[in-house]
């Protein structure tokens, strides 16, 4: 996806979201609580919702908080680099051509970041 054309996140983008605001939380948060750290604020059922499907994928908990829940991550906030990876990896896999797509990301990397993938490329090939 290349951006917000219609308004919307892009996918994965709310849920990183989420997960970082339960990650600088350090305590459960309820849905509501969560909703606020986020900018822009998302609808609550969205938030809701979110939340929900960390929870099917085993990415947070959740306890009790009144009539509701309050959700926690299971894993801690160095996970995060791995979360973004799977996403990485999701949108390359959607796409047929492969080398084009990894062409156009590297052609948008900072000379900083290029230099820091062929370190890592480099470092995997010995």
């Amino acid at each position: 996806m290349i951006g917000k054309q219609d308004g919307r996140r892009p996918a994965g983008e709310l849920e990183a979201g989420v997960m970082a605001a339960l990650w600088a939380a350090g305590e459960a948060m309820t849905p509501e609580r969560v909703r606020r750290a986020l900018d822009p604020e998302p609808a609550r059922t969205t938030v809701a919702t979110i939340l929900s499907r960390l929870h099917e994928k085993g990415l947070v908990g959740r306890e009790r908080s009144g009539r509701g829940y309050a959700y926690f991550p299971v894993r801690d906030a160095q996970d995060a680099q791995g979360l973004t990876a799977r996403r990485m990896h999701r949108e390359l896999e959607r796409d047929s051509d492969r080398g084009t797509v990894l062409a156009r990301f590297v052609d948008q990397l900072s000379a900083d970041d290029e230099r820091l993938l062929r370190e890592l490329l480099d470092a995997g090939d010995q």
